[in-house]
């Protein structure tokens, strides 16, 4: 009696259906990637320095505790006010990132990043946001020491950062308006407002004026490859210098009635 032989790939079907298991197992896990492995690789990209603390959600959608600090080893650290929320989504070769926080941004602001070939591109819609200038201090270095205190109001067009083989390219413009700024190096509250604008194109610039108030700033610098070069002043009413002083000896070299200030 002849004997029956199984039928050619009788056995595909299990084989189509754990493939089927391992496909849906890996979207799963793509889908409800918990919130802390974004909150890991965020604290690993920056040294330490920008940190999602208390996590919560998924990687895609979530909200954590903003917190800066000055890099691993600091003990320097500050938090924003309530919860940084986020949205995440594939969009054109990339994704979409969608930010908010109740005490800042008035309307979610929105980054789009791709990675390009040997680098990435990082571009911010258009937007206005307002931040404590308090949280810089978690930075370290020299804000933990100035320790300010005011508003700092940011506006942006047309911003982008593009890395390409290591080199920054910087294109668009941002405005940070630094309003009604005070120290704990003096007693003088405020010192004054100020506006700090970033100019991108071929070689970015660097601008600082006062725009009111008794502690004079200025300044302007420009980037030379990856390195910023800036040089300016700081100067007192003449009525303020008794308590702009300490301040003054600290924000740069001083020379005479004014602080020169150099970075690069």
């Amino acid at each position: 009696m002849r004997q029956r032989r199984a039928p050619v790939g009788g056995h595909a079907p299990w084989g189509w259906a754990l493939a089927g298991i391992l496909m849906g197992s890996l979207a799963a896990l793509t889908t409800f990637a918990p919130a802390r492995w974004l909150a890991e690789g965020l604290t690993n990209a920056t040294g330490g320095r920008i940190v999602l603390d208390d996590p919560r959600g998924t990687v895609w959608t979530g909200s954590a505790r903003l917190v800066l600090t000055g890099g691993s080893a600091s003990q320097d650290r500050s938090a924003l006010p309530g919860r940084l929320q986020w949205q995440l989504r594939p969009a054109w070769g990339g994704v979409r990132a969608h930010l908010s926080a109740a005490c800042c941004t008035p309307a979610p602001l929105v980054l789009h990043a791709q990675p390009r070939w040997n680098g990435a591109r990082i571009a911010l819609a258009d937007g206005q946001s307002q931040w404590p200038a308090a949280v810089l201090a978690g930075l370290g270095t020299p804000w933990n020491t100035l320790q300010p205190q005011g508003q700092l109001a940011l506006q942006t067009q047309g911003l982008q950062a593009e890395w390409v083989a290591g080199r920054l390219v910087l294109e668009g413009l941002a405005q940070l308006d630094a309003l009604a700024i005070s120290s704990r190096l003096s007693t003088l509250r405020p010192m004054g407002s100020y506006r700090l604008t970033l100019q991108g194109g071929a070689a970015p610039t660097l601008a600082l004026q006062t725009l009111q108030g008794d502690l004079q700033l200025s300044g302007s610098g420009q980037w030379a490859g990856q390195r910023l070069r800036f040089s300016g002043e700081a100067s007192a009413a003449p009525e303020r210098e008794g308590a702009l002083s300490n301040l003054l000896n600290i924000i740069g070299r001083r020379n005479g009635a004014r602080s020169l200030i150099t970075l690069g």
